[in-house]
């Protein structure tokens, strides 16, 4: 057993504009969900988090918008700073379920693993539902990019990209792992953390099956009028979720 108990854990749910998605992703946690939650709100300007008001969670803000990688690391200094042990975090979008979290948490309570990675490839759950409505292209991609984490890593990855996942707080205390660097405030910060601790000797990884859903009315090049399910725009972001590996390989950041 690792010694850390479940009143060790905090769940952070972060979001940016995320409109009704936020509410139906808080309303999803059940009422006797084991671990602490903090939400961070990263400069939404669409009046999602009005909801918020009728939550009794503590909200942490930037404004303006500042990027996941900013969200997700002041979650994790909030967990420090609050003692906790091990943090999970889950996107305000809708396509996670809260109820799974606990699958995050496991390996990480049974003294098994650092860091956790949520995998909609992984089998171990119903295989009708744990990729619902995902468009085709976000499952090739996912793929393709597991696979060159499993190539660069030398450790089997099937899912890199979901930002479902938990980690313990003290990977953030290795000087080999310096989350406090700018360039990895928007999505290059959880591509950084995840070449970083699978490269590492150190630090434990694993994978555990989770499910990812997608909205069934999706925006798509044959539904304009569908809904928005991404914030990530073509090769500008594709480029930040991918940079990292570049200069880190070839030693142009640490």
């Amino acid at each position: 057993m690792s010694g850390i108990t479940e009143k060790d854990c905090i769940v952070g749910l972060v979001t940016y504009n995320n409109g009704d998605d936020l509410e139906r992703t808080l309303q999803k946690f059940p009422p006797d969900f084991p671990f602490a939650v903090v939400v961070h709100v990263d400069g939404s300007t669409d009046g999602s988090d009005a909801c918020l008001e009728r939550y009794s969670y503590p909200v942490l803000r930037t404004n303006p918008n500042r990027g996941v990688g900013k969200a997700i690391k002041n979650c994790i200094e909030y967990a420090r700073q609050q003692g906790f042990q091990a943090v999970a975090i889950i996107p305000g979008n809708n396509k996670n379920h809260p109820e799974e979290i606990s699958r995050l948490f496991a390996p990480i309570l049974d003294g098994k693993a650092d860091y956790v990675q949520g995998s909609r490839y992984l089998s171990g759950m119903d295989a009708d539902n744990r990729r619902e409505h995902t468009p085709l292209f976000r499952l090739v991609m996912v793929k393709v990019h597991a696979l060159m984490f499993s190539v660069m890593t030398g450790k089997r990855c099937t899912d890199a990209l979901d930002g479902f996942r938990a980690y313990r707080t003290d990977i953030f205390d290795d000087p080999n792992i310096n989350m406090h660097q700018e360039w990895l405030d928007t999505y290059e910060f959880e591509t950084y953390l995840h070449y970083k601790v699978l490269k590492s000797k150190k630090w434990r990884f694993t994978e555990v099956a989770t499910s990812k859903m997608y909205p069934e009315d999706k925006k798509t090049v044959l539904n304009l009028k569908g809904r928005k399910y991404s914030h990530i725009r073509p090769f500008i972001d594709w480029w930040r979720i991918l940079r990292p590996l570049l200069y880190l390989i070839f030693g142009l950041r640490k």
